[in-house]
């Protein structure tokens, strides 16, 4: 039935070491496993837009290495089949398919046929399946595990691809979901419900979350109508976080014996880059951080479970220290409290509050010239306009508002961990997942 689902796509688009050694909360994961050991599960986490310079920058603003640096195995080439800098669904295609498309396209080649991807061969193989992300769930990175279109645009006809074919979906995007006049023919579906009526547990809060008891095979989780909040304005929602999701997720897919595929995405690391925004940034790659640590917890406990982290491409073009100084100050933007849209939106008409609303968010005392950049910023650039203020006070640099083509850095942890080890292209991580798990994939 699920190949069959797959098929009809086409309309659309015309670790622990040995086991036994025990964890102790919230440390290093240490070097990773080279162990042969059967893999049953595996937790693919990409934190979207995540290059060496962020991994950089984060380890300055938390202060000491982080749970990823240990894991360090290799590099990963990123380009599309189109393109030296990929986009995010090229390169989600890439790494859930083995195959390069070009930009735009979600798993289906360049000449638009579907491409297989390697949550669907774990499903096909009898394993659980689920998907997490705090952008919509049906974004481009998401998507292309689960679905088949030749435009990353189409988070309609996304949805109506996820919905039965993956068992635990957790993140925004609850309109896609529901009715709309005006997507013709499916107005009356209402994906929510069918989902409900085919046995999923719905849930939309992070108290919801939390409630539930594991013992759900089947989780939808929508907890916001577009994206869901950063992690700087996380405490104003009733949502998870990413670690909270992480977890719930584990719960349930652990359910089945035969085991289960998990991708996790840190969706708002590339958002926060294409906005400048540093502080952004750094929050959601520490929040991305927390759920690496909830993976690794599974991971060491369970002892067949593989964790492979990689980011699909930078974005922005961040530095490490720039405007023509030896200077980092990264650090700084830990005192931040919110994201630049949120600081442009408590702006009155005149913005004659910039100096109290910087300094109130984050603890930045501005100068006069700083401030009369803000007050004379474009409508459209204000959130722009004090993000680089900032960026410039802790000397991050950034080169644009797009991607670019660099390498990213590719971590693993858990048994067959060593088929990561050195410079790799995207489209070898869902062969060697597949190669790890023991899956018919790409054949």
């Amino acid at each position: 039935m699920k190949m069959f689902k797959r098929f009809a796509a086409t309309a659309l688009c015309t670790a622990m070491v040995v086991s036994g050694v025990s964890y102790v909360q919230h440390v290093n994961a240490g070097p990773p496993s080279h162990s042969n050991a059967k893999v049953e599960n595996v937790i693919f986490m990409i934190p979207d837009g995540y290059s060496a310079s962020y991994a950089t920058n984060y380890r300055i603003y938390k202060g000491e290495d982080t749970v990823l640096d240990s894991m360090l195995v290799g590099m990963m080439k990123t380009n599309s089949a189109d393109n030296w800098v990929t986009d995010s669904a090229a390169a989600g295609t890439a790494m859930a398919t083995g195959s390069k498309t070009n930009n735009g396209m979600v798993s289906v080649s360049p000449e638009g046929e579907i491409l297989e991807t390697v949550l669907e061969a774990a499903s096909d193989a009898g394993k659980s399946t689920g998907l997490v992300a705090t952008s919509t769930i049906t974004h481009a990175t998401p998507a292309v595990f689960g679905s088949h279109v030749e435009s990353r645009g189409s988070e309609a006809d996304i949805a109506l691809q996820l919905i039965n074919d993956v068992d635990v979906m957790l993140g925004g995007g609850k309109s896609n979901f529901l009715p709309k006049e005006e997507n013709g023919n499916q107005a009356e579906r209402n994906l929510v419900e069918e989902a409900k009526s085919n046995g999923y547990q719905f849930v939309e809060t992070k108290e919801e979350l939390l409630a539930m008891n594991g013992k759900q095979d089947k989780v939808l989780g929508l907890f916001a109508d577009g994206g869901m909040a950063p992690e700087l304005d996380r405490d104003h929602t009733e949502e998870p976080s990413l670690a909270d999701m992480t977890t719930a997720a584990l719960h349930s897919l652990s359910n089945n014996k035969k085991g289960f595929f998990l991708m996790v995405e840190g969706s708002q690391i590339d958002w926060a880059g294409h906005a400048h925004d540093a502080a952004w940034a750094m929050k959601d790659s520490e929040a991305f951080e927390m759920a690496v640590e909830e993976a690794l917890e599974f991971a060491k406990k369970d002892g067949k479970t593989l964790v492979v982290v990689a980011g699909d491409h930078d974005t922005g073009g961040m530095s490490v220290g720039g405007y023509d100084e030896y200077l980092s100050k990264v650090d700084i933007l830990r005192d931040v409290e919110a994201t630049g849209d949120f600081m442009a939106r408590e702006l009155n008409e005149d913005r004659s509050n910039a100096r109290d609303i910087v300094s109130q968010y984050a603890n930045i005392e501005l100068t006069e010239d700083e401030e009369a950049r803000i007050q004379s910023a474009a409508v459209n650039q204000t959130a722009m306009t004090i993000n680089q203020i900032i960026s410039e006070r802790a000397y991050v640099g950034w080169t644009s508002k797009a991607h670019t083509g660099v390498d990213v850095p590719l971590y693993a942890y858990g048994p067959q961990s060593d088929l990561f080890n050195g410079l790799l292209d995207n489209t070898d991580l869902p062969n060697r997942i597949a190669e790890a798990m023991k899956l018919e994939f790409g054949k």
